[in-house]
């Protein structure tokens, strides 16, 4: 848990998201994030320290799991970055596959690999098993059913740009948070 959630968006990039769900294991390389600085960051659920049932977990330690339900429908993953009570987190919204794509193949309801089995923040929720019964899940735990790992896998550069989906935030809709491994053509499109 640190207080950079800018530069822990883009150090995210590379590590592997690994899930372990109901005796499967799949995992993905990390290609594209977002960071969400609330409480001033406008486009942060947790705006203004907006603490609601649905953000209390934002307000938790760094290493925890924010998982909401997005559209009511997909489920997207968020790593919580600073100390407790200080809302930072990460959307991760694509991932290179890495281990177990039949599986993932099998919950996506695809025939073949291709970057639309994991280049959007839902997709790879879908992908890897991961829902909104695992928030707040401390990712830090060994036996935690989600981790993220350091494979020492290196990006061949960093591409910035503004987030994705969030015109209401006025000033904060432009900000350069989304990050993405540069030439990866797994990132979101």
């Amino acid at each position: 848990m640190r207080d950079d959630v800018i530069l822990i968006a883009k150090e995210l990039l590379g590590k592997v998201l690994v899930s372990n769900v109901d005796g499967k294991v799949t995992a993905g390389i990390i290609v594209e994030t977002e960071a969400y600085k609330g409480p001033e960051d406008k486009a942060s659920h947790a705006y203004g320290n907006r603490l609601t049932k649905r953000t209390k977990t934002m307000f938790e330690k760094g290493g925890t799991a924010y998982i909401y339900l997005n559209y009511g429908i997909h489920s997207l993953f968020n790593v919580v970055t600073n100390r407790e009570g200080i809302p930072h987190a990460v959307l991760v919204r694509a991932l290179e596959p890495l281990e177990g794509l039949d599986i993932m193949l099998q919950r996506r309801n695809m025939k073949e690999v291709n970057y639309n089995l994991t280049n959007g923040p839902g997709k790879l929720t879908q992908a890897l098993g991961i829902t909104t019964k695992l928030n707040g899940i401390d990712l830090c735990d060994k036996k935690s059913p989600v981790k993220i790992e350091d494979r020492g896998i290196e990006v061949p550069g960093i591409d910035a740009g503004p987030r994705i989906g969030i015109d209401y935030a006025e000033e904060y809709k432009d900000m350069p948070w989304r990050f993405r491994v540069a030439g990866s053509k797994w990132a979101g499109r």
